[in-house]
């Protein structure tokens, strides 16, 4: 670089590319900023020019100076070879501008930091970088090696699995064909290995996150749930909070959804028929991706349902995938999901369908629903699903309709899931029959609890009510 094409650059104010400093007693600040240049858009650090009145004034470079200036550079990390330039100033033997330029074409993308500390730049000023940041700068560089669901849970044993749950959710995936039938006879370790949920005979984080009888040691596992009165946060009508594994959070968001959301009913011949307000398959959907998605690592967040008097928000710590800008999430897109040893377990289980299918499928179903298409949006870091609630819908619950919703079926209920299994035309009545011949057990309280089940997103019914059948989700 020439004194001339300095001279150009240094027209106007420091900027997000330029910084100036007086002189090397200035050296630590300079290799701040450096380094923010190099975790931003490139750009030059000069010494020997005043930043106030933009003067040359240059600096006496001797030996002690490259030495100094060496040292300052081998403190960054990942270790780079940086040519540093030192231009004469016209007229003055040994006065010198330092010129250091992080060009990003040829020092690529990695986070750097400097004595063990990462800046940015944020316009014109040099910041220390937030942990989530880096972090995030950290996995994007090697997506493989610093995923926090593939690492070692250091503190947990075979003790702390779930087994029965794992073994229902397995059996799951058996039903749908994912997953072979020997995984019966397997054990739980081998189960767990068959999951891919052991890293060298240990546990890793996934197998935590998906079937820990209790989570310790990770804060950010947690689902905080809120219902509003109103448009805003300002006034609290419910709140809850479920810091368990994923299946622990999934039932609890929806048990949530269905104590606070409206329910509707018409009767269809002689029957009469509830339907929520919001398609819970939907919103049970994005809440699987949310859980599923969600910037883990990250201890300060965690995954939040809240519902509003106009709407319904679904959000979890992170940032979607740069392959993915948000205007065009719902287009088609190929899969990234970040916490990948999660999201296979959860393929191979059938609570997740094909990858990169989610977005289509919730818009689908809301179009289905006949309710306006959600919306997704992205601020800092978190990713936030919309549903808008449907303002024509009653305000009362049907008076025989229940509001609570268990987090585990009864024996009656796990009995029609059988049954229905069995036939899947099954009517009621029945079911009714084959449970109680005595008729202790009517009809109509079979009904009930095929209403439960469907609003849990446990079964769903497909076609009419004389054609139709029953399909287990």
């Amino acid at each position: 670089m020439t004194l001339e094409e300095i001279q150009k650059l240094i027209l106007g104010d420091e900027t997000r590319t330029l910084e100036l400093k007086k002189s090397t007693a200035e050296l630590n600040d300079a290799m701040h900023s450096f380094c923010a240049m190099l975790n931003s858009d490139g750009g030059y650090v000069i010494i020997g020019v005043t930043p106030t009145s933009m003067k040359i004034v240059g600096q006496q470079v001797n030996d002690g100076t490259r030495q100094e200036i060496a040292r300052a550079i081998r403190k960054i990390e990942p270790c780079i070879d940086v040519p540093v330039e030192y231009v004469e100033i016209n007229g003055e033997r040994g006065n010198q501008l330092i010129v250091l330029h992080a060009d990003k074409a040829k020092y690529g993308d990695s986070p750097y930091v400097y004595d063990g500390k990462p800046f940015y730049k944020l316009e014109s000023t040099t910041m220390q970088m937030p942990q989530p940041m880096y972090e995030e700068r950290l996995r994007q560089r090697n997506p493989e090696k610093y995923r926090w669901d593939a690492q070692i849970a250091t503190s947990y044993t075979l003790e702390d699995i779930d087994e029965p749950l794992i073994r229902r959710v397995v059996g799951n995936g058996i039903n749908n064909g994912r997953i072979h039938t020997s995984a019966k006879e397997d054990n739980l370790e081998q189960l767990l290995d068959r999951l891919d949920l052991l890293k060298d005979g240990k546990l890793t984080n996934a197998a935590i996150a998906l079937f820990a009888k209790k989570i310790k040691d990770y804060p950010q596992i947690e689902l905080a749930m809120a219902c509003f009165r109103g448009k805003t946060k300002n006034i609290f009508v419910d709140s809850k909070f479920e810091a368990g594994n994923f299946f622990n959070m999934l039932d609890a968001g929806i048990t949530f959804l269905m104590n606070n959301l409206k329910i509707s009913g018409e009767v269809v011949g002689l029957l009469r028929e509830e339907k929520l307000e919001l398609p819970i398959e939907a919103m049970r959907e994005a809440l699987i991706n949310a859980l599923c998605h969600r910037q883990i690592e990250h201890t300060l967040g965690n995954v939040t349902l809240a519902i509003f008097d106009d709407r319904v928000e679904i959000s979890n710590p992170g940032c979607l995938p740069p392959e993915i800008p948000v205007e065009k999430i719902k287009e088609p897109h190929k899969s990234y999901p970040r916490n990948k040893s999660i999201a296979q377990v959860l393929y191979q289980t059938a609570y997740l369908e094909r990858w990169g299918t989610g977005v289509q499928r919730i818009v689908q179903i809301c179009k289905d629903y006949g309710i306006a298409e959600p919306e997704w949006s992205v601020t800092n870091f978190d990713v936030t699903i919309t549903f808008w609630r449907n303002a024509n819908c009653p305000k009362d619950f049907p008076k025989d309709f229940p509001k609570d919703f268990p987090k585990e079926l009864s024996e009656r209920q796990e009995l029609i899931l059988r049954m229905i299994a069995e036939d899947n035309t099954i009517t009621s009545q029945k079911i009714a029959q084959k449970i109680s011949p005595d008729e202790t057990v009517t009809s109509r309280t079979i009904k009930k609890d095929l209403a439960v089940l469907q609003q849990m997103g446990i079964i769903k019914r497909e076609g009419g009510r004389k054609q139709g059948h029953w399909v287990i989700l």
